[in-house]
């Protein structure tokens, strides 16, 4: 049994593809209060997990606050790192199917998204008091990089340290939907 600064580390991948799908699945539908998916693109998300709107909507409306925190599309850190990737599926594609994605949960109370472009080398995705984090390394996209699967047990622990990144990432976003006109229904009956 661990018990130095390290018992926070569950498991680490080195790859995160190699995290089971059930992992996550788990930690989704297992938190109550608080889910973050602070990943620059999020778009394995919906590839890997059917019905994930429909989840999270349920997981809103029964009181979990989920954020999500993505790279803007079309910000200059989003078009070097598409330079340095060089793959065809590029990260602003990744981050437009995320935004369609999370269209569908919009106007759902508890759900917020938010732009930020200081993330691109970091993914921390919260799910109460276990956190998957993945340092992207050079060159490579989000799941040929390692994962550490934490859990919180102390003050100031590494979940901790991760969580205030997250936060801070968060407080400097700009949010997403407030920075796209109104829809021409929502203008007419605002009149």
């Amino acid at each position: 049994m661990k018990t130095g600064p390290d018992r926070e580390v569950l498991t680490v991948y080195p790859y995160r593809s190699a995290c089971p799908k059930s992992i996550w699945r788990n930690l989704i539908t297992s938190a109550r209060n608080e889910i973050v998916f602070a990943g620059y693109t999020n778009y394995f998300l919906w590839l890997e997990h059917p019905n994930l709107a429909k989840v999270l909507k349920r997981k809103a409306e029964q009181g979990c606050k989920i954020r999500f925190l993505i790279g803007d599309p079309d910000s200059e850190v989003t078009r070097r790192r598409e330079e340095v990737e060089n793959v065809p599926l590029t990260v602003s594609t990744r981050i437009r199917i995320t935004l369609s994605e999370i269209e569908q949960v919009r106007n759902v109370p508890g759900i917020e998204a938010r732009f930020g472009d200081e993330h691109i080398a970091m993914s921390v995705f919260r799910f109460d008091s276990e956190m998957l984090v993945t340092p992207h390394l050079a060159k490579l996209v989000g799941h040929d990089s390692p994962m550490m699967h934490l859990r919180r047990y102390q003050d100031d622990g590494l979940f901790d340290r991760f969580g205030y990144h997250a936060s801070e990432l968060w407080s400097n976003g700009r949010d997403v939907w407030a920075e796209e006109p109104r829809k021409p229904a929502e203008s007419a009956s605002s009149g």
